[in-house]
């Protein structure tokens, strides 16, 4: 069987400043028709920035989504007509003061395929140099430093629970 949904008709419920939620109408793979709820996002990046071969940067910040304070890697989404590797060289600098000499692209993840179709392009940084912190106006971070051990250490007991931070542990 092929698993692919034709699309047959999509409509906008309503748009946002960065997203945009839509029903599709849509031909399953045995003819029935069905709708589907998908929230389209411009895409992110996302880094792990490594001030030496075992310490890395985290971002401490308030999620109002899940209302939680939690430690995540930086990232940011994509500006318009913006690509990935751009968008990454300016969250790093942005969220922590730092930027990078070397940028490796790692992958890409899907972060909620089911309703959503950002996809985050993961990158290591390493040789990292001193710039300028300029979060957004409506961002507040604090950079933290650890190990990788502690940051795993972290994952597994729970306090770390940002998937792109659990994800790019998988890369390295």
């Amino acid at each position: 069987m092929k698993f692919y949904e034709k699309t047959l008709s999509e409509n906008i419920i309503y748009e946002g400043n960065y997203l945009t939620f839509t029903n599709i109408s849509v031909e399953l793979p045995n003819g029935d028709i069905s709708d589907r709820d998908i929230i389209k996002h411009p895409g992110a990046c996302a880094i792990i920035p490594f001030i030496d071969n075992n310490k890395i940067i985290l971002v401490e910040q308030f999620r109002k989504a899940i209302e939680k304070t939690i430690l995540e890697i930086p990232a940011g989404k994509l500006d318009k007509n913006e690509d990935s590797l751009t968008c990454a060289h300016r969250e790093l600098e942005e969220e922590t003061g730092y930027k990078a000499k070397n940028m490796t692209y790692l992958g890409a993840i899907a972060t909620a395929p089911g309703f959503c179709n950002e996809l985050i392009h993961l990158y290591k940084a390493t040789d990292l140099y001193i710039g300028e912190k300029s979060c957004d106006e409506d961002e507040f971070t604090e950079v933290k430093t650890f190990t990788l051990e502690e940051v795993k250490s972290m994952v597994k007991s729970g306090e770390i629970i940002d998937t792109k931070t659990i994800s790019i542990l998988a890369y390295l």
